[in-house]
């Protein structure tokens, strides 16, 4: 049987349980939070003063604080393409609407709640240029990204398992440093983002744990494959008005690892996790070449590990158009 046909079997295989998986890790729609939970109401009387509350107490946050945050809501307001990705993986079939395209679906339909309360977040602020905002996310939208799985389900559940997990601790340190700077409802924001992302991850893993079972070896070695072309960001192609896809995802990576939202050490770390996840130095009956790639890593997160304490951040903040350096210390 060729590779693409086990794929396939496998991924029917795992079919017949995607109901569990949709009641396991997701939550109905009429129970989960909405953006609107947390922002001031339109229809109160006290609406105006409750957005000056929130402009008030956003006048503490620093400049890398907004420019990692605005780069958060634009991965998260880049949704359409990360979807549209999905329903591509081999396995997921939207016309005939399957199990696995049910799934994506509604995983969409959780994460397109992330983007829209942190626009409204950012819009109320008065602490970034909102328009520059949307130019940098319909580029984002218009020029995709290649994240290195093609159509592999194996290789696109690795990518999922390791991001969702990359995107949890980003909301969740942006959420403690919000909380330290003296806001507590954006805390509070990203703290529900944060635990959304985790019940993700902790599907995209499962997803991938199962697949262990059934094909250890090609599982296996798709891991290994993502990991040696290392994980890139959705956002690895961000740019801004006026500008070619060049150096802006770099500038913001700054930001969040100067404010210690997402270092290279968390992407050891996550690696670890993951390998500790799958218990990848316990599986058995595995081919030579997977025999192989285990080996490989096992030793790759020390490896790594020594590469990331010889980053050098610059310890100058890059300005952007989307934050106006006169609106925030």
């Amino acid at each position: 049987m060729s590779i693409k046909n086990m794929r396939l079997e496998v991924m029917q295989f795992l079919e017949d349980k995607v109901d569990s998986f949709v009641e396991q890790y997701l939550i109905p729609v009429e129970k989960i939070w909405q953006p609107s939970d947390f922002l001031p109401n339109s229809e109160s009387e006290t609406f105006f003063e409750e957005v000056k509350e929130l402009r008030e107490i956003a006048k503490d946050l620093p400049y890398d604080f907004w420019v990692t945050l605005v780069g958060d809501t634009i991965t998260e307001e880049a949704l359409p393409t990360y979807e549209s990705w999905l329903m591509d993986v081999e396995g997921v079939d939207n016309v005939e609407r399957n199990g696995w395209s049910k799934w994506v679906r509604q995983w969409t339909g959780e994460e397109n709640r992330h983007g829209d309360l942190l626009n409204k977040y950012l819009y109320l602020s008065g602490r970034v240029n909102m328009r520059e905002v949307e130019i940098t996310t319909q580029h984002l939208i218009n020029d995709g990204f290649d994240i290195g799985t093609g159509r592999d389900p194996y290789k696109n559940f690795v990518y999922t398992s390791f991001q969702e997990l990359a995107t949890y601790v980003s909301h969740n340190r942006v959420a403690q440093l919000a909380k330290k700077y003296g806001d507590n409802k954006l805390s509070k924001m990203c703290k529900m983002i944060a635990g959304d992302e985790m019940r993700h991850h902790h599907a995209y893993s499962e997803f991938v744990s199962q697949i262990f079972k059934v094909d250890p070896s090609e599982m296996l070695l798709s891991f290994n494959y993502m990991m040696k072309q290392k994980i890139v960001m959705p956002a690895q192609f961000l740019r801004e008005s006026g500008e070619k896809i060049s150096s802006a995802f770099l500038n913001f990576s700054d930001s969040a690892q100067r404010i210690g939202v997402y270092t290279a050490s968390d992407y050891v770390d996550i690696m670890q996790k993951l390998i500790a996840k799958w218990e990848i130095d316990k599986l058995t009956g595995l081919t030579d070449d997977a025999e192989k790639a285990r080996d490989y890593l096992m030793k790759l997160p020390a490896r790594m590990a020594k590469v990331s304490e010889r980053l050098i951040v610059p310890a100058e903040s890059t300005l952007f158009k989307w934050v106006e350096p006169a609106l925030v210390r």
